[in-house]
């Protein structure tokens, strides 16, 4: 609780109240207290006591709070209600409109000194900026939430770490996305510190960077723990979240038929739960797993499905990620000209620091069409810029498979010396996938 107001802001208010009910000062003193004594306090020449102002308040027939901070009665339950109609508004997809009341109630919250719902809201905008794009923002309101809760448990801050997490990692920051989360669950598992929910929120989320980097022992030991803790956990959302993540690793394992029923399972949360992003983003999810299981045309329908879906929503990032891969299952069917006119159209929604690794996929598609179509120098082109990006991002796994292209495109086209350093470039990934660059892995969970 923050510091009571001031004597003179205090005795003002207990004059109006006292005015507001009709009574003289001898009747709220009694029979405690004196008329001169609430008198020098309506003057604000005394700080009241505990004591004194719970009994004026019980004769005021108000709260406490609402008599030492201003804080009408009920405010917080009121505050967390109208948290909760914000969340579904970003459920529904309404990034834009939900913004607006969290930010609203994030002005209320400071001004009536409740950190608790500062926290709540500051993380409700960073889920808007996420969804919207906006990474930096994004970052900029998770940061906050933390130090809104700087005296409450790892557990407690565990979303607001996942949040700021998530920005690096949509900037392709991937080893620092890492840290973050693996520096947190050591802390909640070291600490003995066993809350499942936020457990198995940071194990989830560590599965796509880890992935990402190549370090596919530690996201199918992230995936076996995320399973485990489960059954304990209280919020359905978060389940269907790890389900969705846990897929990538079935897929990368060559078990598409598991990735695919661990999809259904979180669809069929979403669509209870009705939270239409997450839902576009399970068929988005399900078209990747199609298309990498040899199904194109089941892939397309998802693809354009979830593709569908957020375009009617505010998530423009996650609208134009689902593009590229939309993009990938085109040009494996064939449909080259649709799918560069696809990825032109989404390009420049991307950057270095916004999605970087949908726009290292998207030049890297873009470099492969135009080799078909004999034009090597946009092919070059391509891949350098796709190389670049992917550099930066720390993801070596595709970087080995980005290299393979640029080297052979390189020897065909008689730089054999140049050729041979983007192979040896990709051989140098391909032998460190995401170990050597990672610390300890974090401290199993006491499952």
């Amino acid at each position: 609780m923050r510091e009571r107001d001031d004597p003179e802001t205090v005795g003002r208010r207990v004059q109006r109240l006292r005015g507001e009910r009709g009574l003289t000062q001898r009747q709220l003193a009694e029979p405690a207290y004196t008329p001169a004594y609430i008198s020098t306090l309506e003057a604000g020449r005394v700080r009241a006591s505990d004591e004194a102002l719970r009994h004026i308040a019980r004769r005021l027939g108000v709260s406490f709070e609402e008599l030492a901070l201003g804080r009408p009665a009920h405010l917080a339950t009121e505050l967390r209600l109208r948290l909760t109609e914000a969340r579904r508004t970003l459920a529904d997809g309404r990034a834009e409109e939900a913004a607006g009341r969290y930010t609203e109630l994030l002005a209320e919250a400071e001004s009536h000194g409740l950190p608790g719902e500062q926290a709540a809201a500051l993380l409700g905008l960073g889920e808007c900026a996420l969804e919207t794009g906006e990474l930096a923002s994004a970052h900029g309101h998770f940061e906050r939430a933390e130090e809104r809760l700087a005296d409450a448990s790892p557990a407690a801050r565990a979303p607001a770490v996942r949040g700021r997490a998530v920005a690096h990692y949509l900037a392709g920051e991937l080893r620092y996305a890492v840290y973050l989360l693996e520096t947190t669950l050591d802390e909640l598992n070291r600490g003995g510190l066993h809350d499942p929910d936020a457990l198995l929120l940071l194990y989830a989320s560590v599965i796509g960077p880890y992935l990402d980097m190549g370090a596919h022992a530690r996201a199918a030991q992230a995936a076996e723990f995320a399973l485990a803790l489960a059954p304990r956990a209280g919020d359905p959302a978060l389940i269907a979240r790890m389900h969705r993540s846990v897929a990538r690793t079935l897929l990368a394992e060559g078990r598409p038929a598991e990735a695919d029923a661990s999809l259904a399972k979180a669809a069929e949360l979403y669509r209870q739960l009705q939270l239409r992003t997450e839902l576009a983003n399970c068929h988005w999810m399900r078209g990747y797993v199609h298309a990498q299981n040899g199904q194109l045309n089941d892939a397309e329908v998802e693809l354009r499905q979830a593709l569908a879906m957020l375009s009617e929503t505010s998530a423009a990032l996650y609208r134009s990620q689902a593009a590229v891969e939309l993009a990938d299952v085109l040009h494996r069917l064939d449909r080259s000209t649709e799918a560069a006119a696809l990825l032109e159209g989404v390009l420049g929604d991307f950057s270095s620091e916004r999605g970087a690794m949908h726009a290292a996929a998207a030049h890297r598609l873009l470099g492969i069409i135009a080799e078909d179509a004999r034009d090597t120098e946009s092919a070059e082109e391509h891949y350098v810029r796709a190389l670049s990006l992917l550099e930066r991002a720390g993801a070596a796994g595709d970087l080995a498979d980005l290299c393979r292209l640029l080297g052979d495109l390189l020897r065909r086209t008689g730089r054999t010396e140049a050729a041979l350093d983007a192979y040896r470039t990709g051989l140098g990934h391909r032998t460190t996938p995401g170990t050597t660059t990672l610390g300890p892995a974090p401290a199993q969970p006491p499952l």
